[in-house]
């Protein structure tokens, strides 16, 4: 199925609609104001200018949020990032944008802890929280995986049996 010139803006407008609180959370929040502690991560320097760009550090701070406001893993931050387009307009990206895995968000995590940041990360965002006047509603996503059960071919006899 190919998308329309204007379905997207069309699904973004109804999920706007019906009051989809990571756009309110967007429009309280300055997130620039946590650009300067992500500035101080130290980091390896680049081998070479080839492959793709390291992803923007105030983005994987924002999919942190995410995570801690539904109590999702890794891999499940991923997937729903790549699979909501409420997750992906919240973090500024677009069908076509590419999602950062759960390797890059571990790592993240790790360079955060690292450089002791991850406490004053949240701290901050806390912070604007009180002083806006907002509560933050945590939810769970349930980490459903479904297994297939083997199939068994018994005959009546052993059905009747069982």
């Amino acid at each position: 199925m190919q998308l329309g010139f204007f379905d997207l803006d069309n699904r973004y407008a109804q999920l706007s609609k019906l009051k989809d609180p990571l756009v309110e959370l967007n429009r309280v929040i300055d997130w620039n104001l946590f650009a300067d502690l992500l500035s101080g991560i130290t980091t390896k320097p680049r081998k070479s200018a080839a492959g793709r760009k390291p992803f923007d550090r105030v983005m994987l701070f924002k999919m942190l949020v995410l995570q801690r406001m539904n109590n999702l893993s890794d891999e499940q931050l991923e997937y729903q990032v790549g699979d909501r387009l409420s997750f992906m307009r919240f973090l500024g990206l677009d069908m076509a944008g590419v999602v950062p895995n759960a390797k890059i968000m571990w790592v993240f995590r790790g360079e955060l802890k690292e450089n002791h940041l991850m406490a004053r990360l949240f701290a901050r965002f806390d912070e604007c929280l009180r002083e806006l006047g907002v509560e933050l509603k945590s939810g769970q996503i349930i980490d459903a995986t479904f297994v297939i059960a083997p199939k068994q071919r018994n005959k009546r006899e052993e059905n009747e049996m069982i």
